[in-house]
Formats: structure tokens, C-alpha cells, sequence
């Protein structure tokens, strides 16, 4: 049987259900009449749009020992695996790290009522896992951010193809997501893909509004792969909308690095040994 994305409706009585139900059997969710407010990320995605094609941006390059702030096309990640950097540019922002001086405090909003939500949908596969994977949790999932201040939001900007790119570069290549969870709006234009178990390619609906939820590393490793963190890609446009870009602006869960996660990994263990092996990529 062919894998199955549905959308579903988050304020229907089933819903909590439904969710998790999708996220065991695919590792994505894809939500509906959220509350998150279209006209928030829709003001985002403009002006951060007009923010990536100005020169003001590199007087925020990223801080290597904090993470925060902007990463140009040369220095964006290697997927796991795979050679060519991701055809992309982004900035890191958290609640304590720099912030563009020529944008509006819009994404800093998005980022308090996307965490919030967040908490919501935790509490939903907390409520809704079976009693074998809930044992495993060190402590119940919402508890993991509490206090956390590595929760990341990431405006991620894919520029138009030059025709120039670099043989097999893509947009984001095929990888998994290294944090609990992922909230990520649907961006302004399709491309994003999940990868079927028959090694197959699924395409993630990307109608304006909607929100897409998945699993994240970490939370496949504490749920003892219950909950898959599922192969996902952006394949670059082809013909006419090669010439244009996307933006899209995924948070990332990140919890306190205290938290064990499995008898193996703590947070901080887990996130340390794979920051090693992308560093190794770039080397």
C-alpha cells in the first residue's frame, strides 16, 4: 500500500488522535485551521524576502560558537551523506541571538505562538502514545522544552537557480531533521518531498495555510522509532520557476541538553556527535 498524507483538521474532536496516528505511520503531520495567523507568516515571508536580496544581511554573519544569524550560500550545510552544499541561504534566530535591525519584530512573534503550539501538539502525542513507547519518555514530552533556549527558528531562503549550480546540487537534500520536532508553514512554493519506505517519493501538500509537523531525530530515538524521523528533500523547480525563489520557516524543538532521551543519548550527547559529523562533511 502506497504511503498516505492527509490533511487533517486540527480543531475536529479527533484531531489529537489523527495526529499522532500520522506522525507513527509517516513521520509528518499536515494541519488545517491552526492558529497560527497566515497574515503573520504571509508578512514574514515578504519582508524577509526583501531583507535576502540585500547586502545588509552580511553585517549579521552567524556566530560559529552560538549558531545565531545569518549563513550565506558558501557556508550552508552539507546533507549527511552527500557532497554538494543545499542551494540555500537562512538566518538563525533566537530569542537571545542577534536580530536584523531592518525588519519588524514579526518573525520574534511567530516564534513565542509557533513554541506554543508546539507545546499543544507534544501534549497530544504524550496523551495519545501507547503505554510502551510513554516508558520510555525520561519525562512527559512538553517537560523536555521547559526551560530550553536552543528551540530554533530558521528563515530559510532558496534563491533562484543561476543555471550555474554545481552538478547534483539541490535545494536541501535528502535528510532527516535532528531536533524533537518541526513546525514549518507551508513555504512560498512547492518542492518539499518525503521518502515512502519502498524508497519512493511523496509530495508534502503545499497549499498556502496549511502547517506541516515532523519527527525529528531526537524524538525517533527517545520513542524507540515509534515515531519515524522520515527521509525528506526540496527538489529545485524546473522551467519557468527555475527563475524564482522560496522561502520557507521551519522551527526546530530543541530540548534543555540535559534531557535523556535513551539509555544511549542525553539531548547534548546526541546533538554534539551529529554537529561532529557535519562538521567532518565540510572539512
Amino acid at each position: 500500500m502506497s504511503l498516505q498524507l492527509p490533511v487533517l483538521d486540527f480543531q475536529a474532536p479527533d484531531a489529537p488522535q489523527a495526529f499522532c496516528r500520522s506522525l507513527h505511520e509517516t513521520g509528518f503531520a499536515v494541519l488545517r485551521k491552526h492558529p497560527l495567523p497566515q497574515s503573520l507568516v504571509e508578512g514574514i515571508y515578504a519582508e524577509w524576502q526583501a531583507f535576502f536580496a540585500q547586502d545588509a544581511k552580511h553585517a549579521y554573519a552567524f556566530d560559529p560558537a552560538t549558531g545565531d544569524g545569518y549563513f550565506s550560500t558558501a557556508v550552508s550545510e552539507t546533507a549527511k551523506g552527500e557532497k554538494q552544499r543545499d542551494l540555500k541561504e537562512f538566518f538563525h534566530v533566537f530569542p537571545w541571538g542577534r536580530y536584523p535591525a531592518e525588519l519588524s519584530g514579526a518573525a520574534r512573534d511567530y516564534y513565542a505562538q509557533a513554541s506554543a503550539l508546539a507545546a499543544t501538539l507534544l501534549g497530544w502525542a504524550q496523551a495519545h502514545s501507547p503505554a510502551d513507547v510513554l516508558s520510555r519518555f525520561s519525562m512527559p514530552l512538553p517537560q523536555m522544552l521547559e526551560a530550553s533556549d536552543h528551540t530554533l527558528l530558521r528563515v530559510l531562503h532558496y534563491p533562484p537557480l543561476a543555471g550555474n549550480e554545481a552538478p547534483q546540487a539541490v535545494r536541501a537534500a535528502a535528510h532527516t531533521d535532528i531536533n524533537l520536532l518541526t513546525l514549518l508553514p507551508a513555504a512560498t512554493a512547492p518542492g518539499l518531498q518525503i521518502r515512502a519506505p519502498d524508497g519512493s517519493w511523496i509530495d508534502v501538500p503545499c497549499d498556502f495555510g496549511l502547517l506541516i509537523v515532523n519527527i525529528g531525530d531526537m524524538l525517533q530515538e527517545a520513542s524507540g522509532r515509534y515515531y519515524p524521523s522520515t527521509v525528506h528533500r526540496v527538489l529545485n523547480p524546473q522551467g519557468p520557476q527555475r527563475a524564482t525563489s522560496r522561502i520557507s520557516l521551519p522551527l526546530f524543538l530543541h530540548p534543555r541538553r540535559d534531557v535523556v532521551l535513551s539509555a544511549r543519548y542525553t539531548v547534548g550527547s546526541y546533538f554534539d556527535e551529529r554537529m561532529r559529523e557535519l562538521r567532518a562533511l565540510d572539512a
